[in-house]
């Protein structure tokens, strides 16, 4: 080497600058590469130098991580409500009673999706999934200190308590799931719709399966030892969440106050209130009314709880299918939010169909029910997907999980109404009335959906995109999104 390459080279060995400094500075690598841009900082599932960063690979494993985790919870769920059921079932409870052991289970839901989005915008993504996998260990424990020599009155409300505590469980985990979709599909080349499809479809074909979990537990172990054995596949659950999903995903400043947390953008504030009406449409006749009309058609109770597992599997199925039926736009809600109008609208019409026909008490009654019932999933699992969709369309990036507990807890609400509708509305009428309730409530459901707007809505905090004026900065959650 000559003593001109000599002279050029020796500043490569100056003294290393401190950490902060280079820090600080720009470097080569935080470039496509490694899915970074001066726009975005260190970390763009989050803000945290503390998870992994890139794009497509590592996206991908930290959304399978989390539907994994997921799919385990909803699994347990599933099976946790076929124990409660079946057993006090054989117990002798009423109808009407069963339903009331979910109120509470029902209502603490829209206090986790609201706290639950606080806490995991607060706290991360992770920490939320791993709380509301304890959670739910803890109320199968105290499920499963049931005691046979306890009266019908502290039992129930002992199951009451220990539902409250999984209904918590449930949405703190729902919430901290569904915000980890929005951050990883916004470095996966723009999944979201057919993310959020999967995951949804595949949870509630997971429901599904978890029913029909539940009841063969129950037959080969029995209630108590059932239950320790879903609290010992959660604790495994617990386990994976704790070592593989980043510490502090999606964690992010959370809002100072009441009232901005409850200030959404107006989108999100529509969608909340048709995902009330969807739902309490949904569960009106779900919880208690067929139920109990096909077991007084002289179903046995095997047979509802194979019906009503079927019936939730396949609407798993279709909302998985949901991207391939709904046309999607390249902004992602032009053609998303006309889908939306739409099959509100014809699901609405189903329900009046069938509450005609129970008046007109037509032949095969049961089956044509059932069948009707089956078309109702197919309209209902495209709706529902289209708005979970939707939601993170509309949701800004930085608060996602604020956003989506907000959603949520009024889906949660929506349950709520629906199961405590049901039980009144078939004990004053019987099955018409439950589906007139529904056929009422799907209306208002489409009548909202005509306000939603197609385009949208500004976006608050760092962006993610190219430098662009204030006007035409949009947020990246779009099925397109690259």
């Amino acid at each position: 080497m000559g003593p001109e390459q000599h002279r050029a080279a020796a500043p490569r060995r100056q003294k290393p600058e401190p950490s902060g400094l280079r820090q600080a500075q720009a470097r080569p690598q935080d470039g496509p590469a490694s899915g970074l841009s001066p726009k975005q900082g260190p970390n763009p599932l989050g803000g945290s130098p503390d998870v992994p960063v890139g794009r497509g690979a590592t996206s991908t494993r930290h959304y399978a991580i989390v539907t994994a985790a997921y799919w385990g919870f909803t699994l347990s769920d599933g099976a946790l409500r076929m124990l409660v059921l079946l057993h006090f079932y054989g117990l002798g409870y009423s109808p009407f009673t069963l339903a009331f052991l979910f109120l509470l289970y029902e209502a603490m839901g829209v206090v986790a999706n609201l706290v639950g989005g606080w806490l995991a915008t607060r706290y991360g993504i992770a920490r939320m999934l791993a709380v509301g996998l304890a959670t739910q260990i803890t109320g199968f424990l105290l499920l499963s200190a049931l005691s046979p020599s306890w009266t019908a009155v502290m039992s129930v409300a002992w199951v009451v308590l220990a539902q409250g505590l999984c209904g918590v469980a449930k949405d703190l985990t729902k919430t901290a799931s569904k915000s980890a979709i929005k951050l990883t599909a916004g470095t996966a080349s723009g999944q979201l719709f057919k993310w959020v499809a999967f995951f949804t479809g595949s949870k509630n074909a997971m429901k599904g399966v978890g029913f029909f979990l539940g009841g063969v537990l129950l037959q080969t172990l029995g209630f108590q030892h059932a239950l320790w054995a879903l609290a010992a596949v959660l604790a495994g659950v617990f386990a994976g969440v704790v070592l593989f999903v980043p510490r502090l995903m999606g964690k992010s400043k959370a809002s100072s106050s009441a009232r901005e947390l409850f200030a959404k953008n107006r989108a999100i504030n529509l969608l909340a209130a048709a995902r009330v009406a969807l739902f309490g449409a949904r569960d009106i006749w779900f919880v208690v009314g067929v139920p109990v009309f096909l077991y007084s058609a002289g179903w046995t109770f095997t047979m509802v709880g194979a019906f009503l597992a079927l019936w939730t599997i396949g609407y798993g199925a279709v909302q998985a299918l949901a991207p391939a039926i709904v046309r999607r736009s390249d902004d992602g809600l032009s053609a998303e939010v006309p889908a939306a109008r739409l099959w509100s609208a014809l699901l609405a019409v189903v329900p009046m169909v069938l509450a005609g026909l129970v008046l007109a008490q037509v032949p095969h009654l049961e089956w044509v029910v059932v069948v009707g019932l089956g078309v109702f999933g197919f309209a209902f699992a495209v709706n529902s997907s289209v708005h979970s969709y939707l939601v993170l369309a509309y949701a800004g990036s930085e608060k996602a999980a604020e956003d989506v507990g907000f959603y949520y807890a009024a889906n949660a609400m929506g349950r709520f109404f629906g199961t405590l509708m049901s039980g009144l509305l078939y004990q004053w009428g019987g099955l018409a009335w439950s589906l007139a309730g529904s056929a009422v409530l799907l209306v208002i459901c489409w009548l909202v959906t005509l306000a939603l707007p197609t385009q949208a809505p500004q976006a608050a905090g760092p962006a993610s995109q190219p430098a662009t004026s204030p006007a035409d900065q949009t947020p990246t959650a779009t099925p397109h999104a690259t």
